[in-house]
């Protein structure tokens, strides 16, 4: 049998994913939590016996993926890490970095990403918005039997693996889920007898934890009597299975500019509250700056309304949005939000019906947030139209950068590109670029 190889290597540059990457004759080689100068002992699979090829690894590239075993030179911005679960615990990939190397790798992730679309833009420092910490977190329930009996656990899984991590405390969630660990752990003992693996997402709103429970399937009137007395007992402001209302004993605001909003139960949110403040900021300020003045704006992939609810403190908004749950918590709270302007709404599948170009013609100003997949076809019909002031975020760069290529080529130029972190300690990384209307719209 062929055996799994120790070698010892120098860390070049950091990749995509965090991992430090050293170069061999034999092409890359990733080393997770290894940093750029460091001379590192690992691990090595051994090739696939059936072709020979270096291990796939979790991108399904044929680089080799080793493990860490020793930092035998450690880089000076190497720093402790703040948790006792880091390198156990799938969650972070970073602690590891100094904050000035973790600043530089996150940026240069966004550069990187337009230069292969082909964008020359200067891209702004990176804002930190982990803000007090992330609000939401889901924990995976699962019920673990072994030789000393049956045990129910909550926590996050181990790093490129079904394996699950206890948790007791995570240090980079927001201070009021300080005993979501405890009260998953709970509501866990209550479901896991039924034998199915459970993820449970519990948000900190204004009146208390909000709870969605999914993987559990319906629940039962016994079943829903036991954890309307868990929400009673916990002192839980709603508690859902899948997205369906089990009690709500109070309304689980979530305040987005005037308004506060009650989103449905697993409806998306912004991680962090600062994150949605800043990303927010940088959306109003493009508008506010705009040569002319935004009368009528279009929020598109709208949610339930971080952006609406902001920009009607001065301009009208017509909010679009697939999720219709989503549009109705946006219109309740702008009803009840004194003082601001209309804001109409559309449920709307943007990604087979995007607006066209004698709709989008309508605006003074274009916002839109799509999921990670990007917003292709409603970039191409922006691309078309004469909207003056277009704005874009996303939580993708190769997706943004994509439809900021479609924008360009369209004849849009851009102004400012600012990335921002919400996601301490992974790869993940928002960006928000304005881009103005220089030219004609280019027929396609």
């Amino acid at each position: 049998m062929t055996q799994d190889a120790t070698l010892t290597l120098t860390i070049a540059r950091l990749g995509a994913r965090g991992d430090g990457i050293a170069d061999t004759p034999a092409g890359p080689v990733y080393v997770p939590y290894a940093l750029p100068g460091e001379t590192v002992r690992v691990s090595l699979p051994a090739p696939d016996p059936s072709t020979g090829r270096a291990a796939r690894s979790s991108m399904g590239r044929a680089d080799a993926r080793a493990a860490l075993i020793a930092v035998e030179h450690a880089a000076p911005d190497r720093r402790a890490p703040e948790c006792v679960l880091f390198t156990r615990c799938g969650g972070c990939v970073t602690q590891h970095m100094s904050e000035a190397t973790y600043g530089a790798w996150k940026r240069d992730s966004v550069v990187t990403a337009l230069a292969r679309a082909g964008i020359d833009t200067p891209v702004e420092p990176l804002v930190d918005a982990h803000g007090t910490g992330r609000r939401r977190v889901t924990f995976h329930g699962r019920r673990r039997q072994d030789a000393d009996g049956v045990d129910d656990a909550v926590g996050f899984m181990a790093a490129r693996s079904h394996d699950l991590v206890p948790v007791a405390h995570c240090p980079v969630l927001d201070p009021a889920l300080a005993r979501a660990p405890a009260v998953a752990l709970d509501l866990a003992r209550l479901l896991l007898p039924k034998g199915k693996p459970l993820d449970i997402q519990i948000t900190a709103t204004t009146s208390g934890l909000d709870i969605d429970v999914r993987g559990h399937g319906p629940a039962g009137e016994v079943e829903r009597r036991v954890l309307t007395g868990a929400a009673e007992r916990l002192d839980l402001a709603r508690l859902s299975i899948h997205g369906d209302l089990v009690v709500e004993r109070r309304p689980p605001g979530i305040a987005m500019g005037r308004g506060l909003v009650t989103p449905p139960a697993g409806g998306f949110l912004q991680a962090t509250a600062l994150g949605e403040e800043t990303l927010a900021r940088l959306v109003t300020e493009a508008c506010d700056s705009a040569p002319g003045r935004i009368k009528r704006a279009a929020d598109l992939f709208a949610g339930c309304g971080p952006f609406a609810l902001r920009l009607a403190e001065r301009a009208e908004v017509h909010a679009v949005e697939s999720a219709a749950a989503a549009l109705a918590a946006l219109d309740r709270a702008f009803r009840a939000t004194p003082g601001l302007r209309r804001i109409t709404t559309e449920a709307r599948d943007l990604f087979r019906r995007p607006l066209l170009p004698l709709e989008l013609n309508r605006y003074d100003a274009v916002v839109f947030d799509p999921p990670r997949a990007g917003a292709e076809a409603q970039a191409r019909e922006i691309a078309k139209s004469q909207v003056p002031l277009v704005v874009a975020v996303s939580c993708d760069a190769g997706t943004f950068a994509r439809d900021a290529k479609i924008l360009t080529d369209g004849g849009y130029a851009a102004a400012r590109i600012t990335p921002v972190d919400q996601f301490r300690h992974s790869p993940h990384v928002e960006m928000v670029g304005v881009f103005v209307r220089t030219g004609k719209a280019r027929r396609r």
